[in-house]
C-alpha cells in the first residue's frame, strides 16, 4: 500500500482532534510531524513525528507529500500559497480563505503546480447531516419548499482564541461557523441563485460578528442559514418541509466530544449517536401517514481522509474540490455586501 507522509502547521486543538487522530489511523498515511512555534508537544502523543521549527523546514522535507493547512484563517491563502509553491499537496480548514478572491487564486495554482488542494468540510460526514441528506435524498418530503439549518450556541463570553475575536480578515462567525452550514447547503443544492443576508454583533463586548440569518434563493424553494451565541434552548438544528411531509433532526454528532476525549476513530461504535436523538420524519408515502423517528446514519470523518488518500494515490475525485471551496467563499462575500447593503446579491 503506498504511503502518503502528511504534515501539520498547527498541533493545537484541531491538529490534536481532527486530524493527527484520522492520519495516525489511516493504513495509507504517515503522521511525518506538525510545525510547532513555541510548546512541542506532538511527540508525546505521536513519538515518531517530527517538530518542525519552521514552515521552510516543512515544506522541504522530501517525506512530505500532504500538508494541512489548520491555522487561523487569516493565515490561510499565505501558507496554501507556499505549500503549493512548494509542491505540496494541501487540506485547507474552513474558512478556505477571507474572500472569494483569494479562494480562485489558490484555485488556479493548485491546477498551475499540478497539486490537490481540498478544504476540510468535516461536517458532511456528521451524523445528522448524513441523516437529513439521506432523507432529503429519497424524496419522501416531496417537493422541498423550505429548508433550515442552525448552528446554535449560548455562550455570551468571547472566546480564548484571541484570532476569533479580533477584526481581521476571516473573523467572526460568517467565516467560523457560515462556512459549515453553507457547504452543507451546496452540497445537498447547489449553488442558490440569490442570497441576502444580516449580519450583526449581538454579545456586548465583542469587536467582531456573532450573529448571522442567510436566506439562499432557489428556483422553487429557500434554505435558511443561521448561527447566534444566545440561544440556550435551541430548536432542532435541521427543519426540513416538503409538499408531502418534514423533517426534525437536533444536531448531536458525538465525533468531536469523543476525539476531545481521547477516543480513537477505529471505535466499533465510532459516530453513533445517541437514540434519543433520533429525527423525527412526518410525511406520507404511499397515501399512509408515517409520523416516526428515524435512526442516525453513523457519522465518520476517516471517510474525508480516506477520499483524500484515494485521490492521491488514485486520482479519484477529492472528496471536497477547491471549487466547492470557492463557492462556499462567493456566498460569504455576497452575505456581507448583503447585510451592508440591505439587499438581495444575484450569485448566477
Amino acid at each position: 500500500m503506498q504511503t502518503v507522509g502528511a504534515a501539520l502547521l498547527s498541533f493545537g486543538m484541531s491538529g490534536r482532534v481532527f486530524h493527527a487522530p484520522f492520519i495516525d489511523a489511516h493504513p495509507g498515511f504517515s503522521l511525518v510531524g506538525s510545525w510547532e512555534r513555541s510548546t512541542k508537544t506532538i511527540q508525546q502523543s505521536y513519538p515518531q513525528a517530527k517538530s518542525y521549527a519552521s514552515l521552510d523546514s516543512l515544506v522541504n522535507d522530501e517525506d512530505v507529500d500532504l500538508v494541512i493547512i489548520n491555522t487561523p484563517t487569516y493565515t490561510h491563502y499565505e501558507l496554501t500559497k507556499k505549500v503549493l509553491e512548494a509542491g505540496k499537496h494541501a487540506v485547507v480548514e474552513k474558512a478556505f480563505t477571507a474572500t472569494a478572491a483569494e479562494a480562485m487564486e489558490l484555485e488556479a495554482l493548485a491546477e498551475k503546480m499540478n497539486g490537490k488542494l481540498s478544504v476540510f468540510q468535516n461536517r458532511r460526514w456528521d451524523s445528522d447531516y448524513k441523516t437529513v441528506k439521506h432523507i432529503i435524498d429519497k424524496g419522501i418530503l416531496g417537493d422541498l419548499v423550505e429548508v433550515s439549518f442552525s448552528y446554535d450556541r449560548f455562550n455570551p463570553n468571547l472566546s480564548p482564541k484571541l484570532h476569533k475575536e479580533i477584526p481581521r480578515p476571516g473573523a467572526g462567525v460568517v467565516h467560523d461557523l457560515g462556512p459549515h452550514l453553507i457547504d452543507q447547503a451546496l452540497y445537498l443544492f447547489g449553488i442558490p441563485e440569490a442570497v441576502f443576508a444580516d449580519i450583526s454583533i449581538t454579545r456586548p463586548t465583542s469587536q467582531v460578528c456573532d450573529y448571522f440569518e442567510m436566506l439562499l434563493y432557489y428556483p422553487s424553494w429557500r434554505v435558511r442559514l443561521r448561527a447566534g451565541y444566545f440561544v440556550r434552548e435551541p430548536a432542532p438544528s435541521y427543519i426540513v418541509h416538503g409538499t408531502k411531509g418534514s423533517f426534525l433532526k437536533t444536531r448531536a454528532d458525538v465525533q468531536e466530544t469523543d476525539l476531545q476525549a481521547g477516543k480513537k476513530p477505529s471505535a466499533p461504535d465510532w459516530g453513533m449517536e445517541p437514540q434519543q436523538e433520533q429525527g423525527l420524519l412526518h410525511t406520507e408515502v404511499d397515501g399512509k401517514i408515517i409520523r416516526e423517528r428515524i435512526e442516525s446514519w453513523p457519522g465518520n470523518y476517516m471517510e474525508y481522509y480516506e477520499g483524500i488518500y484515494q485521490s492521491l494515490v488514485h486520482d479519484k475525485r477529492l472528496p471536497v474540490t477547491a471549487n466547492e471551496g470557492v463557492q462556499v467563499m462567493r456566498v460569504i462575500d455576497a452575505a456581507f455586501t448583503s447585510s451592508e447593503e440591505k439587499r438581495v446579491v444575484e450569485l448566477i
